[in-house]
C-alpha cells in the first residue's frame, strides 16, 4: 500500500509540475490532431534509453485501473458534450495505422511521450507523431475518445500514453518501446519498412481548439 500511495504521489507530482511548464510552440491547423513533418536528416546512433524513465513508466502500470475509470468517465462525459462519433475516431486511427508505418500518439508535457519521440527520431525512421494534447486531464472531446479507443489496441487496456504503432502493430508505450531498444528488436523490426527518413515531432495542434472540441 506504501508504495502504491508512492506511485500515485509521485505521478501527481510530475503531472502538477509539468502542467505549468511552458507551453511548446505549435503550428496552428485546420485539423485538431496535426501529423509531424519529415525531414532527410541522417540517423544517428540509438541511445540508451533514459533508466529513470523506464522505471517510472513501468511503475505507472500499477495504476492502470484508476487511470482507466478516469480515462472512461471523463471520454463519456466530454465526448457525450462535444457529440463526437466514435466509430469516426476508430476509423481515424485505423486509417493513420495503415497509411503510416511508424505511429506514434502522444502529450506534449509528458515525459514519457518526449522520450520515446526522442528515440524515434535517433534511428533515423520516417514517422508521424499525433499530439492528442498537452497531458490527459487538458484533453477535449475528440482527444478523450481517442485516448479510450487507443487503450483497446493493447492488452490490458493501458490508457496511457505514448501509444507507438510499427507496422500497423501498437507495441504499447515508452517501457515497451525501450525493452526493444535494449534488446536490439527495434532495429530489426525498422529495418523490415519502407520507411528510412527521419521523422520530427515539430507538428502541434491548436491547444485551444483542442480542449473545446
Amino acid at each position: 500500500m506504501k508504495s502504491f500511495s508512492y506511485i500515485l504521489a509521485s505521478s501527481l507530482i510530475v503531472s502538477s509540475a509539468t502542467a505549468f511548464a511552458p507551453s511548446p510552440a505549435y503550428i496552428a491547423t485546420n485539423s485538431k490532431l496535426s501529423m509531424a513533418a519529415t525531414d532527410n536528416t541522417e540517423a544517428a546512433s540509438i541511445p540508451k534509453p533514459n533508466p529513470v524513465i523506464k522505471l517510472a513508466a513501468n511503475g505507472m502500470t500499477l495504476l492502470k485501473p484508476i487511470f482507466g475509470l478516469e480515462a472512461n468517465l471523463q471520454a463519456a462525459v466530454l465526448g457525450a458534450i462535444s457529440k463526437v462519433d466514435k466509430e469516426a475516431v476508430a476509423s481515424d486511427i485505423a486509417t493513420l495505422k495503415s497509411e503510416n508505418d511508424v505511429l506514434i500518439y502522444t502529450y506534449g508535457l509528458s515525459p514519457f511521450s518526449s522520450e520515446a519521440v526522442s528515440i524515434l527520431e535517433a534511428t533515423g525512421c520516417e514517422f508521424t507523431n499525433i499530439e492528442l494534447g498537452a497531458e490527459w486531464f487538458l484533453l477535449g472531446g475528440e482527444g478523450s475518445e481517442t485516448r479510450v479507443a487507443l487503450s483497446k489496441e493493447v492488452d490490458g487496456g493501458a490508457t496511457s500514453l505514448p501509444k507507438i504503432f510499427i507496422g500497423g502493430e501498437c507495441i504499447g508505450g515508452c517501457a515497451e518501446l525501450a525493452n526493444l531498444v535494449e534488446n536490439g528488436e527495434l532495429d530489426e523490426r525498422l529495418s523490415k519498412l519502407k520507411s528510412t527518413k527521419k521523422g520530427s515531432s515539430s507538428g502541434k495542434p491548436n491547444f485551444f481548439t483542442n480542449l473545446f472540441a
